[in-house]
């Protein structure tokens, strides 16, 4: 009759430096990348790792204070631009030893607040929040129980969570400065709507402001803003219908690549010639704009130095930094041919 083999010791991170011949502490300091830790000393500990199979436990961590973390929640998977920032992200975070783990919010505050108070069970470090539905307010109270920092968001006046943002609304009056230095008079601005009370702090309306802002100083009258709902079908064939009307404008600055492309192929299936008919600024500098077929001209705001630039400012916070940050990057327009 065999004997039953004991069961297998579980791994600590203390079986590890055992194994290396080190102290818990430097294997500490290489697993979250710490500063001046001599490659021979990490190569030495990674082979440990290695050899014994070891995975720590971010539970354990957590009630250590740290479990090197951070999660991110995104507005949706459907934006070209955001791959950009997630990228900026995590080139960040990995470099300072975290792991990620990613929730989509959907554009849906129910959705995004659930997210986080899992991410906050989870003993995450921190969360970088792009484009996020929830209000000020909000944000200001799950702040108090993790460190946040938002990406397309303007509110630089909240303390306990920070922003970093294009500047917005200087973005959109370059857009509408572009235009009428080439002799468009008749300018319009294709938004998202309509807007709830808080709205005024996100992208969109910031982008409004900056484009009326324009307008008026190019002595044009009053703004045209025309603001569809949802990003659907249904949408879609509201701006064709209105591409189609007596009120479209000569020229278009649109709040967004998501709306900017989809008009832009929108015209060419109705015969209308780009930019002969119709003159086209959108929003977000996204790699599909960039592609021959569409050369659609766009504010480029950087999406992966903002990415860089929220987590830096998330890290900092980590490491207990108290003061808030709120961080504007100035964006620049590429011209294509539907300029």
């Amino acid at each position: 009759m065999n004997e039953a083999k004991p069961p297998p010791q579980r791994v600590t991170i203390r079986t590890v430096a055992e194994d290396a011949g080190v102290s818990v502490a430097a294997v500490s300091k290489v697993m979250r990348n710490a500063y001046g830790v001599s490659e021979a000393l990490r190569q030495n500990v990674l082979e440990s790792i290695e050899r014994l199979n070891y995975r720590p436990s971010n539970a354990a961590r957590g009630m250590r204070g740290q479990t090197y973390t951070l999660g991110v929640v995104l507005v949706g998977i459907d934006n070209p631009f955001l791959p950009q920032v997630f990228a900026g992200i995590a080139s960040v975070a990995n470099a300072a030893g975290y792991k990620i783990l990613m929730g989509v919010g959907a554009a849906h505050m129910p959705m995004e607040a659930s997210l986080i108070e899992q991410m906050i069970d989870s003993h995450m470090d921190g969360i970088v929040m792009i484009a996020a539905q929830l209000s000020g307010k909000l944000m200001e109270k799950y702040a108090r129980q993790i460190p946040i920092a938002v990406i397309g968001h303007h509110e630089p006046l909240a303390q306990t969570f920070d922003t970093v943002n294009a500047n917005d609304s200087h973005g959109a009056k370059l857009a509408v400065r572009a235009l009428v230095a080439k002799g468009y008079r008749d300018i319009g601005m294709v938004s998202l709507g309509p807007h709830r009370p808080h709205d005024h702090y996100d992208v969109a309306p910031q982008r409004e402001i900056g484009f009326a802002s324009a307008i008026a100083e190019a002595g044009l009258g009053a703004p045209k803003i025309f603001r569809f709902d949802n990003l659907d079908d249904a949408r879609l064939g509201k701006i064709t219908t209105f591409l189609a009307g007596p009120d479209r404008p000569r020229a278009l600055f649109v709040w967004s690549d998501l709306d900017g492309i989809p008009i832009l192929n929108a015209a060419r299936q109705m015969g209308l010639r780009v930019p002969e008919d119709l003159a086209l600024i959108a929003y977000d500098n996204s790699p599909v704009a960039a592609l021959p077929l569409i050369d659609l001209a766009s504010m480029d705001q950087s999406g992966t130095r903002l990415g860089q630039l929220a987590t830096e400012a998330l890290l900092s916070r980590i490491g207990g930094r108290k003061e808030a940050q709120h961080v504007l990057i100035d964006p620049s327009l590429t011209i294509r041919s539907s300029f």
